[in-house]
């Protein structure tokens, strides 16, 4: 009987970091490890930090009984495209998260998040599907987060905060809290600088920059 198959979309820093948790948590089921791979769009023939490296469609042709993916591509437009490739081909949205990330009490998180070590989620928090948090991130009480959605290193996201679809968030970047009833928000695809400190709602599909963080004109 065919086993299952594992994969980590992307083989770049992004996918290298979540690999070794992901490894961990289907060690922890029993399955062996050379059904983990990578999936690359450029596949090699040596492994990668101990694990293969196939194309999409040689990851599609090996015999399995069901298939699971997090996809470890920070980009969120593209991200959002290999969902949907994946949705076509019948192919499981896989949560990957480190064992010592600390989850409260009333969190929702959607399908496919990749929530990496010392990761906190604190209470009454909503997450969208593909959410991307990394090391040191948190979201405090109250937030809203949307779908693919990405929080690099060190992110500090106070409460009652709405962050719309595909906004990215800079490593070390801090948002303000909002007030019940009137949240800070990201806009819908906006950008949060490195750094950043964020003390009012951003607009959809700008980046802002700096402390106080104001919209960057290029």
């Amino acid at each position: 009987m065919n086993q299952p198959l594992y994969g980590v979309y992307g083989a770049s820093g992004c996918g290298r970091g979540i690999m070794p948790l992901a490894r961990a948590q289907i060690s922890a089921t029993g399955t062996s490890l050379d059904r983990l791979v990578f999936i690359d769009d450029k596949p090699r023939p040596e492994p990668l930090n101990g694990h293969c490296v196939y194309s999409y469609a040689e990851f599609l042709a090996i015999p399995a009984s069901k298939r699971h993916v997090v996809i470890a591509i920070a980009n969120s437009v593209v991200r959002e495209s290999i969902a949907e490739r994946l949705e076509q081909d019948v192919v499981t949205p896989w949560t990957v998260a480190a064992t010592n990330v600390v989850v409260m009490d009333d969190v929702q998180i959607g399908e496919g998040a990749a929530l990496s070590p010392f990761v906190t989620l604190t209470s009454n928090i909503r997450i969208g599907r593909h959410f991307h948090a990394n090391l040191y991130s948190y979201v405090e009480h109250d937030c809203i987060i949307g779908d693919f959605v990405t929080f690099a290193p060190g992110v500090k996201c106070n409460g009652n905060v709405v962050i719309e679809d595909y906004a990215y968030i800079g490593a070390g970047a801090v948002i303000k809290q909002g007030r019940p009833g009137a949240p800070l928000v990201i806009g819908r695809g906006a950008v949060i600088g490195m750094g950043a400190v964020v003390t009012k709602s951003v607009p959809q599909n700008v980046t802002v920059v700096g402390n106080p963080a104001r919209v960057l004109v290029k």
